[in-house]
């Protein structure tokens, strides 16, 4: 009955009806009207009412296409616009995936950091806990003793500077109190000048650097003496970087090339060759197996520090721009690059897409660092100024105009995201938040290629072409 056309309308009924005077089949609301016109059957004229009609119990009828619709150019269109209505569903889906995804992310940027707080407080607790169990039993055998003058007034300086940084009061630092405990000279003296600087995470009294005369040094402050000499590179030593459990370093160089070393045994173990020009960034993943790199060849690569093998090596085409430093984010997940060209992008390295570009500096960008926390991001170029941004409002919310012709060459912030040290024409370190200066030093001879902090933060290293190695602390 479905397929049925009425006498009335020559179309499928929606309400089908009978009528028991000619037996024909009707819409009820079309033969409704008729009776109610003319009284009668509209087949055969006779005599017919409304209560003598039968409705028909159908499913819902299937319409018949026009026949306008069943040509071949008209079945084309047809599917022309159900494919057009599935990509435009398709596309606001991928739209709201994509913006799930980055709520997402800040929702894991926010758990991460506050881990890092609360692990970061909980070592604390438990190193103040066991000082206390340590001095509880002496304190009833020591008998008290005069404290000598000098001793007192560093202990109420130390005290002071403690009680200000915990009622959030900017601490001013003076250089009279950080200062120079120890100092080094490394590297060849025929080619003077360490062009990068790293300390161990585990054990800040290991130092690594690299310097002009093309070899790596590990150092170890505590001892005072020279652990490794590693060469190899056939130019300068760019960057290098410390492996927080392994006894492995790695370097990179303009040579073009990323040596893997082995401190006990002295030796490269692994070359990796990720680019075709110089080498200019290096950092770790946080996991410690591989390595993100950058370079001049406008490529950064993801490598594997076991086998050496270029897992993926990717660059923006679009740019066509020389890279210039590279770091990534605490939580491996994203990492920045600097340009030749004053910009700083940021990367996801699982989709290997860039994701956000911070523009504003007006020169080759030639640091950056991002906080403990992940929220921070700084960056220095070579337009003498140092630009803070929000990761989580991804934009510029601080900037440091510094000294005419300053060049900004290392950025770093300590473990607690409490301070910010910058290395160039001299060494400035901010306190974070406040953003305000708190500490200058002018002892290098020459330009400060790195800065480093220690452990809490108890002292401050630094290297520069004077091919000297500084030691800063209370």
């Amino acid at each position: 009955i479905s397929l049925v056309l009425t006498p009335v309308s020559n179309e499928v009924p929606e309400h089908p009806c009978v009528s028991p005077v000619s037996n024909q089949v009707f819409e009820r609301r079309l033969i409704e009207k008729y009776i109610a016109e003319n009284g009668v059957d509209p087949i055969n004229g006779q005599p017919l009412s409304e209560e003598q009609l039968i409705d028909i119990k159908v499913s819902h009828p299937i319409r018949p296409k026009a026949p306008s619709a069943t040509s071949i150019p008209a079945i084309l269109k047809s599917l022309q616009d159900e494919w057009d209505a599935v990509m435009l569903h398709s596309f606001t889906l991928r739209q709201q995936l994509q913006t799930t995804r980055q709520e997402l992310s800040h929702a894991l940027y926010q758990h991460d950091a506050a881990c890092r707080v609360i692990a970061r407080l909980t070592k604390e607790v438990t190193a103040a806990r066991e000082a206390l169990a340590t001095l509880k039993p002496q304190a009833g055998l020591i008998a008290p003793q005069a404290t000598p003058a000098s001793q007192t007034a560093a202990v109420v300086t130390v005290n002071e500077i403690c009680q200000q940084s915990r009622s959030g009061n900017v601490v001013h630092l003076r250089a009279t109190q950080f200062k120079i405990t120890d100092s080094f000279g490394l590297h060849s003296a025929s080619i003077p000048g360490i062009i990068s600087l790293d300390l161990c995470p585990t054990d800040t009294n290991k130092v690594l650097t690299g310097g002009a005369d093309k070899n790596v040094v590990v150092f170890d402050r505590r001892e005072e003496q020279i652990v490794a000499t590693l060469k190899g590179h056939t130019k300068k030593v760019s960057s290098v970087i410390y492996h927080p459990a392994q006894s492995v370093v790695f370097s990179a160089s303009p040579d073009s090339t990323i040596r893997v070393w082995s401190v006990t045994g002295g030796n490269c173990v692994q070359v990796i060759r990720a680019h075709e020009a110089s080498v200019t960034g290096l950092s770790l993943h946080a996991t410690g197996d591989y390595l993100l790199s950058s370079s001049e060849d406008q490529y950064w690569a993801f490598s594997d520090i076991q086998t050496g093998r270029v897992l993926t090596k990717v660059t923006d085409e679009t740019a066509g721009c020389a890279l210039t430093c590279a770091q990534f984010h605490p939580d491996g997940l994203i990492f920045g690059t600097g340009t030749a060209d004053s910009q700083i992008k940021i990367w996801d390295l699982k989709e290997r897409t860039n994701v956000a570009n911070f523009p504003g500096h007006s020169g080759p960008v030639t640091s950056i660092a991002f906080s403990e926390n992940g929220y921070y991001l700084a960056t220095g170029a070579q337009d003498s100024s140092l630009k803070l941004w929000d990761l989580r409002k991804l934009k510029n919310f601080k900037t440091i105009t510094l000294d005419n012709n300053y060049e900004v060459k290392s950025l770093v912030f300590d473990q607690s995201g409490t301070y910010l040290a910058v290395g160039g024409s001299d060494i400035r370190v901010y306190i974070c938040k406040q953003w305000s200066e708190v500490l200058n030093f002018s002892d290098h001879s020459g330009l400060v290629t790195g800065v480093a902090f220690g452990e809490h933060a108890q002292f401050l290293a630094s290297t520069g072409m004077d091919r000297s190695l500084k030691f800063y602390s209370l």
